[in-house]
């Protein structure tokens, strides 16, 4: 009689384990995911300006939250991920003009220049000169997509090719692009200030490329000449502070460090003729670089074993700290929109610091933090699938279309009141 009223208890104990289990699965994917944590609009830093205030009236998503898709939009990790695998959904193929230029060392800058669809907002000239991030170039989709949106609202968009990077350029000098390098993308900004002596600039760099045009920017007042102000998207501002939390296993960066170096080491070893022309001769130097390379399992090592040697620096602090853009922000005088998501796993909180810090010191700059977007994701939609442009792509338009106006403005009044007779 005993067994028989134990037995109807046994399934009640496995449905228990059951739901303990799908409780515990929930409880994995609601922290996984994210999901309790808000959306809300970007926290921005900045000061009380005239023209601060006009981009709020002109930019609203900058006061506006940002909405992440439902299922899997709060998640750093899956946003980041998703971008570094596919870019975007949908990417168009904008056309464009591939230019090559001959540097002092005898290396081939090359970009890629892509005409207006239509009017400028302000009826005016207006190029966007981009910088893309590591390893990336024009053909990536993330760029695609923003030049294609760009073109659409009436810029000419010339984006750099980082040096190496296109799979079918081969390289012409035994150097590649490195973390700052600004020679490059100097070259193809004195380009288009040439061709187009009428079009004013708009400069846009995104992660590794923020740094490269915030230093630009910074190494000579002459830089900035027609220059109406520069995006920053993603970037570290400091490769020395990154470095300790780029080795570290919270927010997994250790795991990103080794995929990015992955990436890269495929990049050099697939210009190792060129990039070690010089010591052809040296069989056992090339082996030890190249043994020394194959085993490299993060960034700062093949930082030291190549990258730094491309000019020069006698160790990996020196070229971190010389080829950082926190050394010159400070010198930059244009409005200065520096965006940065705040789940990025790939950037260490402790380094947004330096933004803030410069916002509160410099009227020209705004820092904008929304709460997820991780690194160069931003994708907007509504569930599960994301739309093909981004709430990135749209803030940097919709913010360089308020700069125009705002400049245009300017210059509107400033003609009027040389205009008005002088005072009798």
């Amino acid at each position: 009689m005993s067994m028989m009223l134990e037995t109807p208890e046994m399934p009640a104990v496995f449905d228990g384990m059951k739901l303990a289990a799908v409780a515990a699965a929930l409880y994995v994917i609601v922290r996984c995911l994210n999901l309790k944590s808000p959306t809300a609009p970007p926290e921005l830093i900045y000061q009380d300006t005239a023209i601060n205030r006009f981009l709020f009236k002109s930019c609203p998503l900058l006061t506006k939250e940002y909405i992440p898709p439902l299922i899997w939009g709060k998640s750093g990790h899956i946003q980041t991920a998703l971008y570094g695998k596919m870019g975007r959904v949908s990417s168009p193929n904008p056309y464009g003009l591939r230019k090559y230029l001959t540097m002092p060392d005898g290396a081939t800058a090359t970009f890629d220049l892509f005409e207006p669809l239509a009017e400028h907002c302000t009826g005016e000239s207006v190029t966007m000169v981009i910088c893309p991030g590591i390893a990336n170039h024009s053909e990536k989709q993330y760029i695609r997509t923003f030049v294609d949106y760009a073109q659409k609202n009436g810029y000419r968009c010339a984006v750099l090719n980082h040096l190496g990077a296109l799979p079918n350029i081969e390289l012409t000098s035994p150097r590649m692009f490195t973390y700052g390098c600004t020679w490059e993308f100097g070259a193809m900004v004195s380009y288009i200030r040439k061709t187009f002596p009428q079009t004013r600039l708009i400069v846009v760099g995104f992660s590794l490329g923020g740094n490269i045009v915030c230093k630009y920017l910074g190494e000579a007042p002459a830089n900035q000449e027609r220059v109406l102000c520069c995006v920053s998207v993603c970037q570290g501002y400091s490769a020395s502070r990154a470095q300790e939390t780029f080795l570290q296993w919270d927010q997994c960066r250790r795991f990103y460090n080794f995929l990015m170096a992955d990436n890269m080491k495929k990049i050099i070893l697939s210009h190792r003729h060129a990039l070690f022309t010089e010591h052809r001769m040296n069989k056992i130097f090339e082996d030890s670089v190249l043994s020394r390379l194959y085993t490299a399992t993060s960034l700062m090592q093949i930082d030291d074993t190549v990258m730094r040697k491309f000019h020069g620096y006698k160790s990996l602090k020196e070229y971190y700290e010389e080829e950082s853009c926190v050394r010159y922000l400070h010198n930059i005088h244009v409005p200065l929109m520096l965006v940065n998501s705040v789940d990025d796993p790939l950037v260490h909180e402790s380094l947004l610091s330096i933004p803030k810090t410069l916002a509160g010191k410099k009227e020209t700059v705004m820092v904008v933090l929304p709460l997820h977007g991780g690194h160069l994701g931003f994708f907007e939609g509504a569930v599960l699938f994301p739309e093909p442009l981004t709430w990135m792509d749209k803030l940097l338009v919709q913010y360089a279309n308020a700069v125009c106006q705002w400049e245009r403005n300017k210059s509107q009044c400033s003609d009027m009141e040389s205009a008005e007779p002088a005072p009798s």
